[in-house]
């Protein structure tokens, strides 16, 4: 309990009510999933974009531990939400969204870039047909992180070297058997979904990304960014979860 307590970064803060925000109609909540190798901070942008509109809004802080211990991580944020919530994943944390979202207080998924398996899937099953364009530097028989030598140019590329520079140095090692697990459940099959395809994506490509969310039908929106849109792009981010968010009945 420990555990999942230091991993849930809490930026749990009601903004001001809005009038053309959601404040007085749909969900109430925005619960927001980091991708791999990450942390929360990349969110702050949109961290305050939401919180203007009068939306409440966690930071989930995943452990890395296991994919087990990430998804526990996502469910004791959203267990302590009141109310409608709507929850965000990037990338990986797409995947984890997609197991936790499962809960009743959960109205809508938002995938920013995201993977989005279906039940009795794997990560490594999902990503054989669009292969990851991602070079990793293994630390030991069961850890890796992004390559430091390639970071900018195929994760970041427009954002600031030196902030690309300073995400994979401080990047969070992910376990290799992560991508190995199955998924019990999948989310998006009862709960309406949004997805942000990135079309300079070098990670997970534009094509597998529209492949994944036409099997879903969920509702796509392209932004020309990285994979790291939620950073280089926050306000087109915002704006779709504000739009799954004001979706809610």
């Amino acid at each position: 309990m420990r555990l999942l307590a230091s991993a849930l970064f809490v930026l749990s803060v009601s903004g001001p009510a809005s009038a053309d925000g959601p404040a007085s109609a749909g969900a109430s909540n925005v619960v927001l999933v980091h991708g791999g190798s990450t942390d929360g901070s990349g969110w702050k942008d949109v961290f305050h974009i939401l919180r203007a509109k009068g939306l409440a809004v966690t930071v989930v802080a995943l452990p890395h531990t296991s994919l087990e211990d990430d998804i526990a991580a996502t469910r004791l944020a959203i267990d302590v939400q009141s109310g409608p919530t709507v929850l965000v994943g990037h990338s990986y944390g797409g995947a984890v969204i997609t197991e936790a979202g499962v809960a009743p207080n959960v109205k809508a998924l938002v995938y920013v870039a995201a993977l989005q398996p279906d039940k009795g899937e794997s990560l490594a099953e999902i990503s054989s047909r669009f292969p990851m364009g991602i070079d990793s530097k293994m630390l030991d028989d069961e850890r890796f992180v992004p390559s430091p030598a390639s970071y900018h140019e195929m994760i970041g590329a427009d954002l600031p070297r030196d902030i690309t520079d300073f995400m994979a140095a401080s990047a969070k090692p992910m376990r290799v058997d992560t991508f190995q697990m199955r998924f019990q459940n999948a989310a998006w099959h009862d709960k309406p979904s949004f997805g942000i395809v990135t079309t300079e994506d070098k990670v997970l490509s534009p094509d597998f990304l529209r492949w994944m969310y036409q099997r879903t039908d969920t509702k796509v929106t392209e932004v020309k960014s990285s994979h790291m849109v939620y950073m280089s792009h926050p306000q087109e981010t915002a704006d779709v979860i504000l739009e799954a968010a004001n979706s809610v009945k």
